[in-house]
């Protein structure tokens, strides 16, 4: 009698996306995934929790985190996005370092990364990201110093939000995956629940409608959440930290929160594929980046102390 034909062994893991502010991450996230997860804009810092979006492909599962920049910490808010950074290399099976390489490499981008990666353990990738824009001799500038260091052997260079070169940088990554089965349903592709993702569409519109100083001190959570209904019943609450910033936030006659609920609604129509009502409710919540409390009520996990959020 012939053997039954056997399955081809699975491969699955998770693989941490790491970096300065702005370096591209979250751009290459969504690439990789297909969808729109992670947010971005032209600002830097605009990833404050970690993502977690999931590719599934015929023999291999790859749980991609998208972090917070690797940043200078300010306040108790950038300690928890830091330390979100940092777990995500501690559990990482594979880590991509992304890399703008429309900036020459500075001493504070060598030192953090240096730092972050000297205990990891995982096999290491570096995607030089930005190359349709950026100047050839930055380009090399990165890969030399790059190229220099003991996990300096696997370097790529990639354009995320083009395409160019991800295809290859992908190949790499899924052959490093350790062996083993799928760690989540194969329709899956993100761990979060839906309304954190319109929570988020609202803070991206936020950066993309407001000027500098409105974003940095706005966060969005989703207070009821009502599929059962067409439309989809969506009330959003916009935290800021002063009450000037809530006269800002609404606008003359109410005309800015409504501009802010109609582009933010059709984000959120796309992602769910039904008609959705967005009601926002704009709060003042005085100094919410600096309050321990309040930020792990918001979802945030803070170091006690300097030394946990470098561990």
């Amino acid at each position: 009698m012939s053997e039954a034909p056997t399955s081809p062994p699975t491969r699955a893991g998770y693989v941490a996306l790491v970096g300065r502010p702005n370096a591209g991450k979250s751009t290459l996230m969504n690439r990789f995934v297909g969808e729109h997860l992670s947010i971005v804009t032209s600002r830097a810092q605009t990833t404050w929790q970690r993502v977690t979006g999931i590719l599934t492909m015929e023999d291999c599962q790859l749980a991609f985190l998208d972090t917070p920049g690797l940043l200078q910490v300010r306040d108790l808010l950038h300690r928890a996005m830091l330390g979100a950074a940092l777990e995500a290399l501690r559990e990482a099976d594979v880590v991509v370092v992304v890399v703008d390489t429309t900036r020459y490499p500075d001493e504070l981008d060598k030192e953090r990364l240096l730092t972050s990666l000297g205990e990891i353990s995982a096999p290491i990738h570096v995607a030089l990201n930005k190359i349709d824009r950026a100047p050839a001799d930055v380009v090399r500038s990165w890969r030399r110093w790059v190229e220099k260091r003991p996990w300096g052997t696997k370097v790529y260079r990639i354009s995320a939000l083009e395409g160019t070169g991800t295809e290859r940088l992908l190949a790499a990554v899924s052959a490093d995956l350790p062996p083993g089965p799928f760690l989540f349903p194969e329709d899956d592709i993100a761990t979060r629940p839906v309304r954190f993702f319109a929570a988020e569409m609202v803070r991206e519109t936020v950066f993309e409608q407001y000027m500098d100083e409105i974003p940095y001190s706005t966060f969005c959570v989703v207070e009821e959440f009502r599929e059962d209904q067409d439309p989809v019943y969506i009330k959003v609450k916009v935290f800021v930290e002063r009450t000037s910033q809530n006269a800002i936030l609404l606008g003359t006659g109410g005309r800015a929160i409504r501009t802010l609920g109609e582009a933010s609604r059709a984000k959120i129509e796309h992602l769910l594929g039904r008609r959705v009502y967005l009601d926002l409710w704009v709060k003042p919540l005085k100094s919410w980046r600096k309050d321990r409390a309040r930020l792990a009520g918001m979802g945030f996990r803070v170091a006690e102390d300097d030394a946990d959020a470098r561990s």
